[in-house]
């Protein structure tokens, strides 16, 4: 009889041990959230997206659902980690798609990545993403690749892109023609590039350039670049 209460009272200690464990954890709440990896939302709205109210604050509940259960889908997040610092505190590692530019299709926004496979629609342009124009192309359907007559535009879009990317150059628009010939548009500038010939000189004289442009309306001739005769024929045509 001694051993069975014995092991009654080891089961109830057990238990109430479970009990204060699981009210310790249900009373703890995250106060502390730090994103990382974010670029197009700001920590305050991944913080607002992930936990919109105070149950999705309790740590338990939190911990839970990010193992158990499918991460909610966010536009422009591929995916994204939380990382217990403490009980109270939690990381935010978002991996975010990667986005090229966009075209403009049936009152949408259609934003496509390196590849030119359509990874988004949205009603509204992300700040920092060029919309390109002259595409021609047929029905778009998200997550399929953009149907242009000429797909290697797309190699051409990703070289242009990253080569601005390097003088933080950000552009409103960029225009191809039929035969790949590039525009530029930035605030009240049209900028020639011609041919992707020469491309990092071209972008590499534009931006020494800017700092004299500023202000100016017109067009900018860089069709005719050449790299061993700096700054010859560049001309500004007023609008």
């Amino acid at each position: 009889m001694q051993g069975i209460r014995s092991r009654k009272k080891r089961v109830l200690r057990i238990g109430a041990a479970a009990l204060f464990t699981a009210a310790l954890l249900l009373s703890v709440r995250i106060s502390k959230v730090e994103v990382t990896g974010n670029e197009w939302y700001t920590k305050e709205q991944m913080e607002q997206i992930l936990f919109p109210d105070s149950m999705s604050r309790n740590t338990l509940y939190c911990f839970l659902q990010n193992r158990l259960r499918e991460h909610p889908k966010i536009p422009f997040v591929e995916d994204y980690e939380l990382v217990f610092q403490k009980p109270n505190e939690v990381e935010v590692i978002v991996y975010e798609k990667s986005v090229v530019g966009y075209v403009s299709y049936m009152n949408s926004y259609m934003y496509f990545d390196k590849d030119g496979i359509i990874i988004e629609s949205a009603n509204e342009a992300l700040p920092g993403v060029p919309l390109i124009t002259g595409l021609k192309f047929g029905q778009i359907v998200l997550h399929q690749k953009l149907p242009v007559e000429r797909p290697e535009v797309f190699d051409e879009i990703l070289n242009l892109t990253q080569v601005l990317s390097i003088y933080d150059m950000q552009v409103d628009r960029i225009q191809y023609g039929n035969y790949g010939e590039t525009t530029l548009y930035l605030k009240d500038l049209e900028v020639l590039l011609g041919s992707s010939g020469n491309l990092n000189g071209k972008i590499s004289e534009l931006n020494d350039m800017l700092p004299q442009l500023e202000g100016l309306k017109g067009v900018l001739h860089l069709e005719d670049y050449d790299e061993a005769n700096i700054r010859s024929g560049y001309t500004l045509d007023p609008k």
